[in-house]
C-alpha cells in the first residue's frame, strides 16, 4: 500500500493534447488529475510532462531520449499518442512498432508496474470547427483514427495496461463550442476535466496497491 506520506510521481507523454495547446497550464489533463488525486489525500508531486505540439510516436521517442530521464521511474504514467501520424498519413503498421516501443518504455518508466499505466486513445479532430474549415475528409479521418485506436488498445491490454476510449464520447461533444480551444482545434479544459475523471478513476484505488 502506498504510503499516505509518499510522494506520487507523475509522468504525461504525448503531444498537443497532453500539453493542452490553447488552455491554461491549470487546464492540461495532467493538472486536473493531479488536482482531482490530491482532493483524496493523495500526495501529488508536479506532473512531468514530455510532450510537444505537433510529435509524432518517433519525435516523442526523441523527446524522451533527449529529457534524460532513463534511470527515472514514476508512481503513474499515461501515454496519448498518433494523432500528428494519422494526419501526416503515416501507416498504422509504422504506428504500431513505434507505439509498442513508447509503451514498454512507459511501463519501465513506472518499474514494470502495468497498472499504474495507462494509454489514451486519440481524439478525433474531424469533428472540430477547425476540420470543417479545411473542408477535411471526415470519414477517411474517423477510419483512420479508430484503426490507430484499435492497434494502440491491442497492444495495451496484451501487456496488461489499461486503455481509457475517450475518442467516442469526444465525436459527440467537441465540435462544440464550449468544448473547443480559441483556435477551434483543440480541446477545452472542459474536456481534459472528463479525461482526468476517467484517468482517477482507474488510477485512484491502484495507488493505494
Amino acid at each position: 500500500m502506498t504510503n499516505s506520506t509518499e510522494e506520487i510521481t507523475y509522468l504525461a507523454l504525448g503531444d498537443s493534447y497532453t500539453i493542452g495547446e490553447g488552455v491554461s497550464d491549470s487546464d492540461t489533463y495532467p493538472a486536473q488529475l493531479t488536482s482531482l488525486l490530491s482532493t483524496k489525500g493523495i500526495k501529488m508531486a508536479k506532473p512531468k510532462i514530455i510532450a510537444t505540439t505537433g510529435w509524432t510516436t518517433d519525435e516523442l521517442q526523441q523527446g524522451i531520449q533527449a529529457a534524460e530521464i532513463d534511470d527515472n521511474t514514476y508512481s503513474i504514467v499515461t501515454l496519448l499518442i498518433g494523432v500528428n501520424n494519422q494526419y501526416r498519413g503515416r501507416t498504422v503498421e509504422n504506428y504500431k512498432g513505434e507505439f509498442e516501443q513508447l509503451l514498454d518504455q512507459a511501463i519501465a518508466f513506472a518499474d514494470g508496474k502495468t497498472n499504474r499505466v495507462v494509454v489514451i486513445s486519440i481524439p478525433d479532430w474531424g469533428v472540430t470547427k477547425f476540420a470543417d474549415q479545411q473542408q477535411v475528409d471526415k470519414a477517411k479521418i474517423a477510419s483512420e483514427i479508430d484503426a490507430y485506436n484499435r492497434t494502440q488498445q491491442t497492444i495495451s491490454e496484451g501487456k496488461g495496461v489499461t486503455f481509457i476510449d475517450i475518442t467516442e464520447e469526444y465525436r459527440e461533444i467537441g465540435h462544440l463550442k464550449e468544448n473547443l480551444a480559441a483556435d477551434g482545434l483543440h480541446p477545452s479544459g472542459k474536456i481534459y476535466r472528463s479525461w482526468a475523471q476517467q484517468l482517477e478513476g482507474v488510477l485512484v484505488e491502484r495507488l493505494q496497491d
